[in-house]
């Protein structure tokens, strides 16, 4: 009521503008009687023209400024008869008495239609002194053309200058300055209507039967202007709608709503657009609404809720308005809140309905809308639904990534995304704290009890941790039987206070069913920046500070250097490295690749493997993070490279070739020649491009940077196929992939065994394998390790996978023996994919 109230106000103040053109109306109209004889006069005449004037008086073309629109009329050519035939005073009369009938016909506000009758009266009065003042009007020769074009074209900036002064003295300069952007083609449009008028004029003057003809030139003409109108409404609303297409695809999330919603408003020239989400599952309810002039968005409707509510009761639009016909029980509801017009279409998702977008008052005070705008809407409420089901179904994938199933907690990812941000923020006496909470006898309760019994132990240790820590603490699960805390504190004595205080919590007794559980734990305790400097080493440090914990059962271990064993093993393995690398201590193994359907063998993933003659079996993280830092990554790669190229160059010489895939880490793609490198491996090797497979983990590539991407198109170029590894695990959407010349996409093991035993993964893996085909990418499934995971990997269309169920990876040598065994040769098609028999 208050912004209504407002508007009002802002309108009145268009007196400002209207008394002064009165005034002049008044004076001008007085000189004109002083100063012509007659004044009045041939009143028949001055009828036929103002019937004419005023039937012509209908926009053909309207331009909408603002909340105003700019009519385009043909009115200039009674008008250039009128001035010609007909005295100064009859002429001001007529046109401003059509203005007035045309104005009231249109119900406008009495501010707007006073203004308009005073505009036509001080234009016209002074298009009149002005005729006086230039030489008399003799015949329809040139001087005859000349002042009647100044005098039309003097109406014509008059109106123009009133109504830009209106907009600028109601919605500011920058108002005005779009108006004033309208001259050329208002001024255009006078001139060729005045040039018709004086057309007029010389038939006329010829002989009167042509009024005849030129009835039939008038409609003809009349047809012309608004067949222009309507391709200049088409042409605005597919341009309209191209733009909101692309921008809906391309936008970020956080900014869908603002675009999607000021684009409508745009598009549908509506003073409102409101779009209503209603409350699902974890996403609460969303009422957004664009307002002209508005910045932001706001969050109310000018509509009552019912009619959106019964748009999505009855799924499908719904609408009211003057050429649109009222529903009586809608328009009562509405006509409270003086909503001139509105149409409301029902989102749809599937068969689903998830909410409406509506758009409200046609701008302009005769501008409605009509039934013709209907299906244009529709059109863009669906692509807008697409878009924003989207945009949860990837948000959904998001959160679900970022948090444990069973525990509904931030997991390990989301916690190290928070700690790297708190860690960034130095403040004085405090410091970051991170507490690892190790939940002793897990492994009894899942062996006596079985895991059902070891899940609701997490749930209520979590629960506990989640209702005893700190408000400004975050709680998270770190995976299997441990859980993290952070938060600032005053220092690290704080810190084992505070460890010590919820460990007590935990340990308080747990009912079961008819049993009585005492847990326990061990807490390991970090502080930034005692401990480290970044999120990464602060969570090494509090898991060594954790195992220590264990030797003395529910202890609080506070992290000390002594505790490093693993950083220092793991400085000790560079050098040995860069020798292993020089005598060809590094291995290359071999896991296969297989079509789930018919279980076709489609290539294999070379894995580096590194067995060190003290420390024994090393882990792949171990030494590509020692290579890494060493600067020996790139020598890693190389090696794989070509022993995965070796390999298939001689699998091509047996007349069973087979596509092979290597890993490289990020650091790669920063790396300018190494497209050239690997270009120059496949001559060397003499393998087509198509049977080398790059894969990239999804943080490298997915990182919101251009970065990778010239490094990808070149190798897109080259004919390499390009995958994202391990998709899932970090902070990405499948709409980055779009933008990315990838032909794959990894899902991470972590989702595809637990896709048997949890909902979660099984909808995830579901979504990302619908999402990238419509992408038109490949999806491997990794981890396959079961006949029920591969039944439902099947189930939901996953076509390639890889895992234990298949093989482990093997060496060559024993991968050799593998094909001899597994390769069903009855079955394998001359030069196509060697199939595999049942895999045991």
């Amino acid at each position: 009521m208050a912004s209504r109230d407002q508007r009002r106000k802002s309108t009145e103040r268009a007196w400002f503008i209207t008394a002064p053109l009165a005034l002049l109306a008044i004076v001008f109209s007085t000189a004109i009687g002083v100063l012509s004889r007659p004044s009045f006069g041939e009143w028949g005449l001055a009828f036929l023209i103002f019937v004419a004037m005023t039937g012509i008086s209908i926009p053909v073309l309207n331009v909408i400024v603002r909340r105003q629109s700019v009519g385009v009329t043909l009115t200039e050519v009674p008008l250039v008869v009128a001035l010609f035939f007909l005295p100064p005073l009859t002429v001001v009369l007529i046109y401003t008495l059509s203005v007035l009938i045309w104005s009231a016909s249109h119900r406008f506000a009495p501010a707007k239609l006073w203004f308009n009758v005073a505009k036509a009266a001080a234009a016209t009065s002074l298009a009149g002194l002005l005729l006086l003042a230039l030489p008399p009007l003799a015949g329809v020769g040139p001087g005859t053309w000349g002042s009647l074009f100044l005098a039309v074209n003097t109406i014509t900036l008059v109106s123009l200058l009133s109504v830009a002064g209106v907009h600028v003295l109601l919605q500011g300069w920058q108002a005005g300055r779009e108006a004033l952007r309208t001259a050329p083609s208002v001024f255009l449009t006078t001139s060729i209507n005045a040039s018709v008028g004086l057309l007029v004029l010389i038939a006329l003057e010829t002989t009167w039967w042509s009024v005849l003809l030129l009835a039939a030139l008038f409609a003809a003409l009349f047809q012309v202007y608004r067949s222009y109108s309507q391709f200049f409404r088409q042409h605005r609303t597919l341009t309209g709608m191209y733009d909101l297409t692309r921008l809906l695809t391309t936008s970020a999330e956080g900014a869908l709503a603002d675009i999607l919603l000021d684009r409508v408003r745009g598009l549908m020239q509506a003073e409102y657009a409101t779009l209503w989400l209603p409350a699902q599952r974890r996403h609460p309810e969303v009422l957004l609404t664009a307002r002209v002039d508005t910045p932001g968005l706001l969050d109310f409707a000018p509509t009552p809720a019912v009619f959106r509510e019964q748009a999505r009761e009855l799924g499908k639009t719904l609408s009211i308005g003057r050429l649109l016909g009222d529903d009586t029980a809608l328009r009562r509801e509405v006509g409270a809140k003086q909503v001139k017009d509105a149409i409301v279409v029902p989102l749809r998702s599937g068969q689903a309905v998830i909410g409406t977008l509506e758009v409200t008052n046609r701008l302009s005070d005769i501008g409605h809308f009509t039934t013709s705008d209907i299906p244009v809407f529709e059109t863009v409420a669906a692509h807008a639904a697409v878009a924003l089901e989207n945009s949860r179904l990837v948000d959904r994938l998001r959160h679900d990534a970022y948090h444990d199933a069973l525990t509904k907690l931030p997991n390990r990812r989301r916690i190290t995304a928070a700690l790297a941000e708190a860690v960034k923020i130095r403040a004085p006496g405090e410091v970051v704290a991170v507490l690892l909470f190790d939940v002793d006898g897990l492994r009894q309760v899942n062996e006596s009890l079985g895991h059902a019994a070891g899940d609701k132990v997490l749930a209520e240790v979590a629960e506990r941790l989640r209702a005893c820590a700190p408000s400004s603490a975050l709680v998270g699960r770190a995976g299997g039987d441990e859980f993290l805390v952070t938060l600032r504190l005053e220092n690290a004595e704080a810190a084992l206070e505070l460890a010590a205080q919820l460990r007590e919590q935990i340990r308080d007794e747990m009912v079961f069913d008819a049993l009585t559980l005492d847990v326990d734990t061990a807490v390991g305790v970090t502080v930034h920046p005692d401990h480290g400097s970044d999120a990464a080493v602060l969570l090494q440090r509090v898991d060594l500070a954790a195992t220590a914990a264990k030797a003395v059962p529910g202890s609080v271990q506070l992290f000390n250097p002594a505790l490093e064993s693993r950083s220092l093993r793991r400085l000790g393995l560079a050098g040995d490295l860069r020798r292993a690398l020089d005598e060809g201590e590094l291995e290359v193994y071999f896991q296969p690749k297989v079509t789930l359907r018919d279980r076709r063998l489609l290539g294999v993933e070379c894995l580096a493997r590194w067995e060190h003659p003290a420390h024994g079996t090393v882990s792949p993280e171990d030494f590509v993070a020692v290579a890494e830092h060493t600067g020996q990554l790139g020598r890693l790669t190389e090696f794989v490279l070509r022993e995965g190229l070796r390999r298939s160059r001689d699998w091509s010489h047996t007349g069973q070739p087979l596509a092979v895939a290597v890993n490289i880490a990020a650091r790669s793609l920063t790396d300018r020649d190494f497209p050239d490198r690997v270009g120059e491996l496949l001559t060397e090797y003499g393998v087509p491009p198509q049977l080398l497979t790059v894969e990239i983990p999804e943080a490298a590539v997915l990182d919101g940077t251009e970065r990778p991407i010239p490094t990808l198109r070149r190798l897109r170029d080259l004919g390499v196929r390009l995958a994202v590894d391990d998709f899932g695990t970090g902070n990405s959407s499948l709409a980055q992939l779009r933008r990315l010349p990838v032909h794959e996409v990894k899902v991470d093991r972590s989702f595809v065994q637990g896709m048997a035993t949890d909902p979660g993964d099984l909808a995830i893996v579901n979504a990302v394998v619908t999402l990238s085909q419509q992408f038109g990418l490949a999806v491997v499934a990794e981890g396959v390790e079961s006949e029920l995971t591969l039944e439902l990997l099947q189930d939901i269309g996953c076509e390639i996978g890889q895992g234990f169920l298949f093989s482990r990876p093997l060496p060559y040598e024993r991968l050799e023996a593998w094909f001899g065994a597994q390769v069903d040769q009855e079955v394998t098609d001359p030069g196509g994919l060697p199939r595999l028999r049942a895999v045991p």
